[in-house]
């Protein structure tokens, strides 16, 4: 029976949990593989031939070959193992960050110095808050009976 997971209604948020884990399981186990640097030169030499040594999902695969961190991420994959796959490519966090947010690493590290991100648009669907109870609601109207409007 599936755990309830009213928090899966944020946009643009892949929460890892335990399904997330489970589904990424073999993806994660890869990423650690890179931190050995005899591992590294096999995935270097014949990126396809070692992902087919891993029970993977055929579009976990792919999304590696392609370095669509987002696919990974949506396939279960964890941003602090898949930052191995960066570091096997040279590429620093900063630049992936970037990639994932379609800037550019300079536009990312420039948005991070001026305050980060806008929060608009990043709260539960609905804005009422009930995703996190563990939170205030974030909606106008709870703001607003904040007087935070």
């Amino acid at each position: 029976m599936p755990l309830d997971r009213p928090y899966l209604d944020i946009p643009g948020t892949t929460i890892f949990d335990a399904e997330q884990s489970r589904k990424g399981y073999w993806l994660n186990q890869f990423c650690m593989s890179l931190m050995k640097a005899a591992n590294r030169e096999r995935f270097k030499a014949d990126e396809r031939a070692y992902l087919d040594g891993w029970p993977m999902t055929e579009e976990q695969k792919q999304a590696v070959l392609a370095r669509d961190l987002n696919r990974c991420i949506a396939a279960g994959g964890n941003i602090y193992f898949l930052a191995k796959i960066g570091a096997t490519d040279g590429r620093s966090f900063q630049q992936m960050a970037g990639s994932m947010t379609g800037m550019t690493e300079a536009e990312y590290r420039d948005m991070m110095i001026s305050g980060g991100r806008s929060v608009e648009g990043n709260r539960r669907l609905g804005e009422d808050g009930d995703a996190q109870p563990h939170r205030q609601p974030q909606g106008r109207a709870a703001r607003a009976a904040r007087g935070e409007c």
